[in-house]
């Protein structure tokens, strides 16, 4: 009989840390809400469920903040592809010009826009991995700067700067003259 790995004993299973953070989750999922307006988005609770459902396959996690991460990534997706759904049954599957300047209206008002966002992202990950995992964690999941900076591993200033810099890449690519 062998004794248990250190390495892997202290991590907590997936079901024990979604339990423990779950009331975090659904603030994060609410205040991700309340920012996105009128936005057709899910429901928190629909949010939440979708999100779990992503989430409850690890088996374990590192710590507290690379679930966090992960949630803000399976947020991401959730929220993207509930936009993309519906807008492909409401306008036909075109993507229209983008008219509201992303960086200083950043909460998304329409699945248009967070499809945008979205496609955007996915650029900005190919040039700086980095700016795009901190706008995962402001625009997507809705963290404090302190909390992208502890899920992130870096200093809130880093944050900061990586936000603003994320911001004004997106305002260039995502305004009507490059669309």
């Amino acid at each position: 009989m062998s004794s248990p790995d250190p390495a892997t004993s202290s991590l907590p299973a997936s079901d024990d840390l979604v339990q423990a953070l779950y009331a975090e989750l659904r603030d994060v999922a609410s205040r991700e809400r309340w920012r996105l307006g009128n936005a057709q988005t899910l429901q928190t609770t629909a949010l939440i469920s979708e999100t779990w459902l992503k989430l409850h396959k690890v088996q374990a996690w590192q710590d507290r903040s690379h679930f966090l991460r992960a949630a803000a990534i399976a947020m991401r997706q959730v929220l993207v592809d509930a936009a993309r759904e519906r807008y492909a049954a409401k306008r036909g599957g075109g993507l229209a010009d983008l008219t509201l300047s992303i960086a200083e209206r950043m909460p998304a008002g329409s699945d248009e826009e967070l499809l945008h966002v979205d496609e955007a992202l996915r650029r900005l990950q190919d040039l700086e991995p980095r700016l795009a995992q901190v706008v995962e964690c402001r625009f997507f999941a809705g963290y404090s700067e302190a909390e992208t900076a502890e899920v992130l591993g870096i200093a809130e200033r880093t944050v900061r700067r990586d936000w603003l810099k994320a911001k004004a890449w997106l305002y260039v690519e995502l305004s009507p003259e490059n669309a």
